[in-house]
């Protein structure tokens, strides 16, 4: 059975609703507190959690076309802190100038999970579900 773009819309909700729920528990329960980038990723997470539940009940195929610029800037956004924090990319460029800066690693898990390179792959993830669900859906 060939998933739906209903099914790909569901998946990227229940991505991005993780996502937030863990950007919520790190930064309210284990007390991390996030950079100005983290902020910014929250900003284009968040919205997609309300954006893609408004868009499956009911069902509407266009839901991808609010959702998708959204995942794309949270995308970019992540790219550049997770190549902030490898050390590609200089700490001069980097928009945190109060507060965290944006190239300390709070958490590391494995060795090389770090929190911006887990919203690297929620956004790749959620990017490919809504071109997916997208493709699917215009056809």
């Amino acid at each position: 059975m060939k998933p739906t773009a209903p099914t790909r819309i569901f998946a990227a909700w229940l991505v991005a609703a993780v996502a937030a729920l863990g950007a919520l528990f790190m930064s309210e329960v284990m007390g991390l507190a996030p950079c100005v980038l983290c902020w910014w990723q929250r900003i284009f997470m968040f919205p997609l959690v309300l954006i893609l539940a408004l868009g499956l009940f009911p069902f509407d195929p266009k839901v991808t076309r609010y959702a998708l610029p959204l995942a794309v800037m949270g995308l970019g956004l992540a790219a550049f802190h997770v190549l902030l924090t490898l050390g590609i990319i200089p700490e001069a460029l980097a928009p945190c100038r109060q507060g965290i800066p944006c190239k300390t690693i709070q958490i590391e898990w494995f060795g090389f999970v770090t929190i911006p390179l887990l919203s690297l792959f929620a956004f790749l993830i959620i990017n490919g579900l809504l071109l997916a669900a997208h493709r699917s859906s215009s056809k």
